[in-house]
């Protein structure tokens, strides 16, 4: 993949994951009583790894061609670290 369109991908790979943490917060109130503690702590833990995704993104958009795979490698690493999280706090409603 090109740089142009992995940029695109990372983007909508971000808005999903501001999407899915909107969708967490709703849900919340939802979480069994016996799990709420251990979501609230996974979902605080999503919301670091956000932030952390971001700036991964923000990184990528202004690399330069020297840093490119080495930015990208960190981008993709925060972004699958986060679908990891997402999954395990999801299971909390099965």
């Amino acid at each position: 993949m090109d740089k142009e369109n992995f940029k695109i991908e990372a983007k909508k790979s971000l808005n999903d994951v501001f999407a899915k943490i909107d969708e967490l917060e709703a849900k919340k109130d939802k979480a069994k009583a016996d799990s709420k503690a251990e979501y609230e702590e996974k979902l605080s833990r999503l919301k670091s790894q956000k932030e952390d995704l971001q700036a991964k993104y923000d990184e990528l958009i202004n690399a330069s061609d020297e840093k490119w795979e080495e930015v990208k490698n960190a981008f993709s690493s925060a972004a699958d670290s986060f679908k990891e999280g997402f999954s395990k706090i999801s299971s909390l409603f099965l």
